[in-house]
């Protein structure tokens, strides 16, 4: 798909949910279908009959049916595939991101069944955003996210939400929501996620210390108006992330609650990380890796 090729003819490309489903099984089977219940192959056959549904395949091994969405988040939805691909195109495409009332009233589906979708999709997206480590020369720095403090201003941590984020220079985002920034948190995520040997850069948040037994650790002082010390240690490459993160929630979800905030950096992470490829290429890219899926349920309460 073309750069210029638009909602169009992304519509035009899936007419109905049977060109969805003939996509799907080729991005997940490029090599035949396989057994989602015990990852057999060969054994593998369609059912075929008036009174079968389109899609359905037997195992000849363990002999249980399914259907390509088995183990996507697709599975067990009463959703038709159009629809859900739909979604997909517009989250992935929408730099700030896409309200779930949004999806609601264009699709004509209930506001429970939009937000649902949305945090699938969303799961999907964080679990391919955030694989492989990140390497070459990393920074990190922290933010704090929404809140409101009554009757003040300014910056602070009262009643927001912290995120973590590294980011490989001209590469790849890590984010994640932290209960705070003290170096028993960080440094586990730090290890987990950045190759060792690799040169990583921070302010002077104490945190941070005793990060140059694994990588060269070069540090700039952000109290002394420092932004740039020597050549190259800075953490100006997050920035642009933490924009787009913060004009997202403020611009289009308004409140994320804390528990959900992950969900979201993983949105706005996949989105950063295929950043150099087309809206349709960032489609095939989300729908090649949309195993899994969210197991709880909408509550009006805990809606953002």
């Amino acid at each position: 798909m073309n750069n210029d090729s638009g909602l169009i003819a992304f519509m035009q490309r899936f007419p109905d949910d049977s060109a969805c489903r003939r996509e799907l099984e080729a991005r997940r089977w490029p090599n035949g279908p396989i057994c989602p219940h015990c990852e057999g192959g060969k054994a593998c056959y369609p059912i075929k009959g008036a009174k079968s549904r389109p899609g359905l395949y037997k195992c000849g091994a363990c002999r249980k049916q399914f259907t390509v969405t088995v183990g996507t988040i697709f599975e067990d939805s009463h959703i038709g595939l159009q629809r859900w691909f739909l979604v997909v195109y517009l989250m992935g495409s929408s730099k700030k991101g896409m309200l779930a009332h949004q999806i609601h009233r264009s699709l004509g589906v209930t506001y429970e069944t939009a937000w649902f979708m949305c945090h699938r999709i969303r799961e999907a997206m964080r679990t391919r955003a955030f694989r492989g480590l990140l390497l070459g020369t990393v920074e990190a720095d922290e933010t704090y996210v929404g809140g409101h403090r009554h009757g003040k201003r300014g910056r602070g941590a009262a009643g927001k939400t912290i995120v973590f984020g590294m980011v490989e220079r001209e590469g790849n985002v890590h984010a994640v929501s932290v209960p705070d920034v003290r170096k028993s948190t960080l440094h586990p995520i730090i290890k987990e996620r950045v190759a060792k040997g690799s040169r990583f850069m921070t302010d002077e948040l104490y945190s941070y210390r005793g990060l140059g037994r694994d990588f060269e650790h070069g540090v700039v002082q952000h109290s002394a108006r420092e932004y740039v010390a020597g050549k190259d240690i800075h953490v100006n490459t997050q920035e642009p992330f933490w924009a787009l993160l913060k004009r997202g929630v403020v611009g289009t979800f308004h409140h994320i609650s804390k528990d959900k905030m992950d969900w979201y950096c993983g949105e706005f992470g996949f989105r950063y990380n295929t950043r150099k490829v087309t809206d349709g290429e960032r489609f095939t890219d989300a729908l090649t890796n949309c195993d899994g899926r969210l197991r709880w349920y909408f509550k009006s309460e805990a809606a953002a």
